[in-house]
């Protein structure tokens, strides 16, 4: 599924003035509830970031094996958009929120993404990310487009070390529905640059022309 414009998420927001920057541009920003991230946040910091966000800017609350109430922590503090998976979540498990969902699998030689991803038919879209094996996201790394399989079923985004100097040609060679970045866009851990994600998202723009 070809989209007829790119869309994006900028993750790993920690600070207002990050995710108001975001805002000028992308569709979505992401807050991590992973407690081993260093992009980690509460969701009283959540919450009090997306109120802060114009309409149409969607929060995601991403997690990496989570248990059922730390899901419902984070939804009571500020009912998310859409709700990320990017650990070993089942599908019954990623489908019990009544939010929409994405789930990410990591990429690398040997993994069969369509087999990892068709259980979870029921997500709004599925996200791909490099692999790294004591990291979920954010790790900086790219990974060989090659791995991703050719005319996905579901809508997917394509992560993992992407920054201005190769999102263009990410989206030209993969047509992915969605790009997602984080490290690519930030001075220091969990610190974007304003100037980096203006230029990331001209990037997309650029490409989608």
């Amino acid at each position: 599924m070809r989209p007829s414009r790119t869309r994006i998420k900028v993750c790993g927001i920690t600070r207002l003035e990050d995710g108001l920057a975001a805002a000028q541009g992308a569709d979505a920003i992401g807050f991590i509830f992973w407690p081993k991230s260093e992009r980690f946040v509460t969701p009283d910091t959540m919450a009090s970031i997306a109120r802060r966000m114009p309409a149409f800017v969607d929060a995601v609350a991403v997690f990496v094996n989570p248990s059922v109430t730390e899901v419902e922590v984070v939804l009571r503090a500020w009912p998310a958009s859409t709700l990320q998976f990017h650990g070993e979540e089942t599908p019954g498990f990623c489908a019990q929120f009544d939010r929409p969902w994405i789930k990410a699998v990591r990429a690398k030689p040997g993994v069969d993404l369509l087999e990892c991803l068709l259980p979870y038919q029921e997500a709004s879209g599925w996200m791909i990310d490099a692999f790294h094996d004591q990291i979920y996201g954010g790790t900086g790394r790219s990974f060989d487009w090659k791995l991703v399989p050719r005319d996905l079923p579901r809508p997917w985004m394509l992560s993992g070390g992407l920054t201005v100097d190769n999102v263009v040609d990410a989206v030209r060679t993969m047509h992915p529905w969605g790009v997602d970045v984080s490290s690519g866009v930030e001075v220091a851990k969990g610190i974007k640059d304003p100037a980096k994600i203006a230029a990331f998202i001209e990037g997309v723009r650029l490409a989608d022309v």
